[in-house]
């Protein structure tokens, strides 16, 4: 890896690639790493320091390439480790770093090792690196705890010789057990293979979960402050080992978690300095459209990462999330996963006015930006896909209850028209008939479309990096804050149009000004001008 900056993560733009989904080089219908090579232009133009890689390691793709089978393959529907070798210095030299997917909490039921734990009889040592447990019940017949699985479900399965193993999320995801030397052992050697290869830094998936309590009590019956599966004290020794393989590169890599906590503090241990370098701000993704709300995350965001020196990481969605111009579309914008999304009403119209203002929004703030594919364009969720081409766990182990993230997850269009929109092969989720309004093509020609918009605003959000901020006095239903000497934003929550600073130039504005004001579920970034000129 070249060497540059070595804290260039810490201002970071930083552009979520989902593969199966974003460029089909060879026409079958699945997004690959050929396909991503081929618009790496297109990712250099939009002015993206780093790709993340959701998993694109050899998988059945039980759950969306999150179960592993192997971490030192490349699976062949997405090319070979020499696509990906070349993939990383090509962008590399376009000046764009790679951050890949690490899954530790699970592998694949295909992973070699649970075949092994499978072949063996209960009690053998080829099942300690998972957790196998005897059922409670006169015949063992019931589940060793009352755990659920966060798809829906109970948390265990059980085998034909009796013994039930633990998966937190679907079966096809048997749990490993962090108390195992080989897991741990594995883990490292994984790290260094793709680090060796050029990665920047891994994103953790699931980074909490790791190590569960071995007397596996039920959730309630463990020690206060505790949790029997979730952000137990032991999983910070894990991140302290890998910060120290990280920081023995010559460019150090970077560490990026997944924790989903509710408690600032419990969530800050993790961005300690000899351990991750940043983690996803969840509770400002999934806050509705609100100007107290929103503000109150960003307060406590920013305080939360100033105590512990780590910079807020700031993003709208991902691959797990309702699309940003669907989400607040709706009348209740907030999101969770217990929230059901089948038949709420959508107002498209005003969730695309709300989300171009969020992309002000956040981009104007201190941190790390995240960018999930297709949001720069402005896609909404597609919600009517067909039942029988689902494929999420999370919708088919639910009933059909929950509509599942596959509606985030449909192939991007390229072109205005044309076979798949320019993506490829006919598409493994079926795109909208609709689908080639919001091609790239046609919106790179669109001086106003959310493309453009997305371009202008990374461009100049590299003229803040290191800006302090401030907020500015305002109207309740209006955000404002400063940046740096002279750089202004003004987020207007409410319907009525907003009055903005004298002595101020628009740089550039999610909607056309009114007169000099700026209208409801809008937001601008302003220069300010000394009031003599």
């Amino acid at each position: 890896m070249s060497s540059g900056p070595r804290n260039w993560w810490r201002n970071a733009v930083i552009y979520q690639v989902y593969p199966r989904s974003f460029a089909d080089a060879n026409g079958d219908g699945t997004g690959d790493l050929a396909g991503v090579r081929s618009r790496l232009p297109y990712l250099a133009r939009l002015g993206v320091d780093a790709l993340w890689f959701t998993p694109w390691y050899r998988s059945p793709q039980n759950d969306g390439g999150y179960d592993v089978a192997d971490y030192r393959d490349i699976d062949p529907v997405l090319g070979t480790v020499e696509d990906a070798e070349a993939l990383i210095a090509e962008a590399l030299e376009m000046g764009i770093r790679t951050i890949v997917d690490i899954v530790p909490n699970h592998v694949s039921s295909e992973h070699e090792w649970f075949a092994e734990a499978l072949a063996a009889a209960p009690g053998d040592p080829a099942r300690d690196r998972f957790w196998f447990r005897d059922g409670r019940g006169e015949s063992g017949e019931l589940p060793p705890t009352e755990w659920t699985s966060s798809f829906s479900g109970p948390a265990w399965s059980r085998l034909d010789d009796g013994q039930w193993y633990l998966h937190l999320f679907a079966p096809e995801q048997p749990d490993l057990n962090w108390s195992h030397p080989d897991v741990v052992a594995e883990h490292e050697a994984v790290l260094r293979f793709w680090y060796d290869r050029g990665v920047a830094g891994v994103r953790i998936d699931s980074a909490s979960m790791l190590v569960k309590d071995p007397d596996l009590p039920e959730v309630g019956d463990h020690e206060p402050g505790g949790h029997p599966h979730n952000d137990r004290d032991g999983v910070h020794d894990i991140y302290r080992r890998w910060r120290k393989i990280a920081d023995s590169y010559a460019q150090p890599r970077v560490l990026v978690g997944e924790v989903w906590l509710p408690e600032a503090d419990r969530f800050a241990r993790y961005l300690r300095d000899d351990e991750m370098h940043m983690a996803f701000n969840f509770d400002f993704m999934t806050r509705g459209w609100d100007a107290e709300t929103l503000r109150e995350s960003i307060e406590t965001t920013l305080a939360t990462h100033r105590d512990v020196g780590a910079p807020p990481t700031w993003v709208l969605s991902n691959h797990d999330i309702t699309r940003p111009v669907t989400r607040y579309g709706r009348r209740d914008s907030s999101f969770s996963f217990e929230t059901k999304r089948f038949g709420t009403p959508t107002d498209l119209e005003r969730g695309a006015r709300r989300a171009r203002a969020a992309a002000l929004l956040t981009a104007a703030l201190p941190g790390v930006l995240y960018v999930y594919q297709g949001d720069e364009l402005g896609l909404p969720e597609v919600e009517d896909l067909p039942a029988e081409v689902r494929e999420d766990p999370m919708h088919h182990r639910s009933g059909g209850v929950d509509p599942g993230r596959d509606g985030c997850r449909v192939p991007l269009p390229w072109t205005s028209g044309g076979k798949a929109f320019g993506f490829g092969g006919p598409p493994w989720l079926p795109q909208p008939a609709d689908w080639g309004r919001y091609a790239v093509e046609s919106q790179l020609a669109d001086p106003d479309s959310t493309l453009s918009l997305y371009r202008r605003v990374i461009g100049l959000r590299r003229e803040l990096r290191d800006a302090d901020f401030a907020w500015i006095p305002t109207d309740p239903q209006v955000l404002a804050f400063r940046r740096g000497e002279d750089l202004t934003c003004v987020v207007n929550f409410g319907d009525a149009p907003a009055a903005l600073p004298d002595h101020a130039e628009a740089l550039i504005a999610s909607a056309r000004l009114e007169d000099g004001r700026l209208p409801g579920d809008a937001a601008v970034w302003l220069r300010t001008r000394p009031s003599h000129q």
